[in-house]
């Protein structure tokens, strides 16, 4: 009894004692990146009735797509430049970056008084949407203990939806003032189609401004810093997350991943070893998956896809909002299991459970079911998205890769997400109309069904790791893998 006792002493005070008031600070701070994307990936769908004849293209249909889609191409370039550039320069400074770019892109856009000018700063704020993609859940996933990182990360999805539901509300307080019986030319004279749709934009300088503050502020990730010969200040910042035992066996660990030849040098010929081109190809299937599942062409063409499914104009804005709503508690849902059930777990059942439920979409169309079954099936296909594949591959992503060269490999997982997402955005109306919303939703179908498959055989559980422990599983044998 004594002598159990005494373990029992010992291995409490080998527990580290997490400063959890201290972790969640500075997650936070770097999930304001994730609110930033979500509000500015959405707030140009509010803006676009007023935006577009203020520049007279409303009649273009090429130059409307274009200031619709051109953020993507920054989205793209940012998601590229960021992950070898953080790798260099380290995580803070690309997050304070991306601060800088979203407040001036924000107000540059919605005050361009040029067409051209608005694209090219549409641009620019897509370049801080690819960044903060990119920086905010790797630079948690560096931070954060084991045992709550992938919770910590999944607030990264959280903030997105919050910043989502942010630009929808501030677009429906400003488009009110429009009366519904409008012309196009009292719209363009309006306050509206003169200064509210610029407020659209501008509104997200605002926290902006504060997530430049709090990047100043937060410390630099202790895994760039040993990466780059700095491990007394990493041991530092370590101690203050988890105590002075803690943060001496955590530089150890991340030193024994890093040989002495990597230190300050960043080889972006390791992107082609063998071992990391196959933890590779895992990251970009995952985050392809997580756009080609179809769940984005309900938020981007849900006006069509309910008109489909019988409802009026009307009743589509009231589902609109009920689609944002079920994804926010489900997002919360997700945080609530994602460290216990775990990774593989949830994006299985997320794989499985969409495929499911576009067979059963693609039916109702077929047999011109509509109405509140065809409401029910959406809302289901959200939630089910909203608690395993939206946030959970961003977890996987930025745990998954080796501490020398975890920028740059996810940056070319994100990047291929964006690349995914234009695709996807892209090909629904060709799918739509060559195959009709049945045929299109079994495609998605089966997409989801093949997804499945591949996490089952080549995704591993990687809850309650430490990063290092996962690279050495990962690393070379794929240990883990398909178990």
């Amino acid at each position: 009894m004594l002598s159990s006792n005494l373990h029992s002493q010992e291995d409490a005070a080998q527990t580290p004692r997490f400063n959890m008031a201290y972790i969640w600070s500075i997650s936070l701070v770097a999930a304001t990146g994730g609110l930033l994307f979500g509000y500015d990936w959405v707030v140009i769908g509010g803006a676009k009735p007023f935006f577009e004849k203020f520049f007279n293209i409303e009649n273009s249909a090429y130059l409307s797509g274009w200031a619709n889609s051109c953020a993507l191409a920054g989205c793209l370039a940012g998601s590229l430049i960021s992950g070898g550039l953080s790798d260099r320069f380290g995580r803070k400074k690309l997050l304070i970056i991306s601060a800088v770019l979203f407040a001036v892109s924000s107000v540059l856009t919605g005050w361009a008084m040029s067409f051209v000018m608005f694209v090219v700063w549409r641009i620019a704020g897509g370049v801080a949407i690819g960044m903060a993609s990119n920086l905010s859940p790797m630079y948690i996933a560096e931070v954060s203990p084991a045992h709550i990182r992938g919770r910590l990360v999944a607030i990264n999805q959280l903030t997105i939806v919050i910043g989502i539901l942010a630009a929808q509300l501030i677009n429906l307080h400003i488009a009110q003032q429009v009366p519904a019986d409008a012309t196009a030319d009292m719209i363009r004279q309006s306050w509206n189609g003169q200064y509210g749709w610029r407020w659209m934009f501008s509104a997200v300088a605002v926290p902006s401004v504060l997530f430049f503050i709090g990047a100043i502020v937060i410390p630099e990730s202790p895994r760039w810093l040993i990466k780059n010969g700095k491990s007394e200040l990493a041991g530092k910042i370590l101690g203050r997350i988890g105590g002075t035992d803690y943060a001496r066996s955590a530089v150890i660990d991340i030193q024994n991943t890093i040989s002495a030849d990597e230190v300050r040098h960043v080889r972006f010929l390791d992107l082609a070893a063998p071992g990391v081109v196959k933890i590779l190809v895992i990251g970009i299937v995952l985050a392809v998956l997580q756009q080609w599942c179809g769940i984005n062409v309900i938020f981007n063409y849900a006006e069509e896809i309910f008109k489909a499914a019988g409802y009026d104009i009307s009743d589509t804005l009231k589902n609109i909002a009920w689609t944002g709503s079920v994804n926010l508690l489900f997002t919360f849902a997700a945080l609530a299991i994602v460290d216990r059930g775990g990774r593989r777990v949830l994006m299985l059942f997320g794989a499985i459970g969409l495929a499911i439920i576009y067979t059963v979409m693609g039916a109702c169309y077929q047999w011109q079911v509509r109405g509140l079954p065809m409401l029910l099936l959406v809302l289901s296909a959200i939630a089910c998205y909203a608690m395993s594949l939206a946030p959970v591959t961003w977890v996987l992503i930025s745990e998954i890769f080796p501490n020398r060269i975890r920028g740059a490999a996810v940056s070319i997982a994100v990047s291929s997400l964006w690349v995914a997402c234009f695709v996807l955005t892209f090909t629904f109306p060709i799918l739509n109309n060559a195959l009709g919303p049945a045929k299109t939703f079994w495609a998605y179908a089966v997409i989801c069904l093949a997804g499945f498959v591949f996490i089952l055989m080549r995704v591993p559980e990687t809850k309650g790791k430490t990063l290092e422990q996962i690279e050495r599983e990962l690393a070379g044998t794929n240990a883990g893998i398909g178990e």
